[in-house]
């Protein structure tokens, strides 16, 4: 039995699409391989699949909670950061780590809450190396992220409980 030439293009179309949409503007589920909707991506007015600066909320393998930095930088992106949410700024380490560039390392709760709760969040790495556009634009974040980080809820067992007068 041989497939239809549409059933091998449809899918090869999809893959040459997914580099292109992985870095779009604005909150959605992460479409990087692998990721599915276990992570919410954050990109910067103006980003392109060649220039993009990006935050990812995600929910780790341990079910914890990890913030990365994605971006286009030659360099790489561990090392030191100034995040700033609707003009308040902190400082954070982020360490290389797969599949985004790196992840904060830290207490990292104020970004977290940040870009669920603010209006617009800039990325600037301190030691001032040159980045590309950082607006994101925190419109729709509250709703990703807590949709990807809805895969990090405690896990509990549902036990029936006993009723004697039933």
């Amino acid at each position: 039995m041989g497939s239809h030439p549409a059933q091998i293009l449809i899918p090869a179309l999809l893959l040459l699409v997914l580099p292109a949409t992985a870095q779009e503007t604005g909150w959605h589920y992460s479409p990087l391989p692998g990721e599915g909707d276990r992570a919410a991506l954050g990109c910067a007015l103006n980003s392109t699949p060649q220039a993009y600066a990006c935050i990812a909320v995600r929910c780790e393998d341990d079910f914890t909670t990890g913030v990365h930095i994605h971006t286009s930088r030659q360099q790489s992106d561990a090392g030191d950061w100034a995040i700033t949410v609707d003009k308040e700024t902190r400082s954070f380490t982020a360490e290389s780590a797969e599949p985004y560039g790196a992840r904060l390392v830290g207490d990292f709760s104020w970004v977290l809450h940040n870009l669920s709760h603010g209006a617009v969040a800039y990325l600037a790495p301190e030691d001032g190396s040159a980045m590309p556009a950082n607006h994101i634009p925190l419109d729709g974040s509250l709703y990703a992220i807590n949709a990807a980080l809805a895969f990090c809820a405690p896990r509990v067992s549902v036990e029936p409980i006993p009723d004697e007068g039933v």
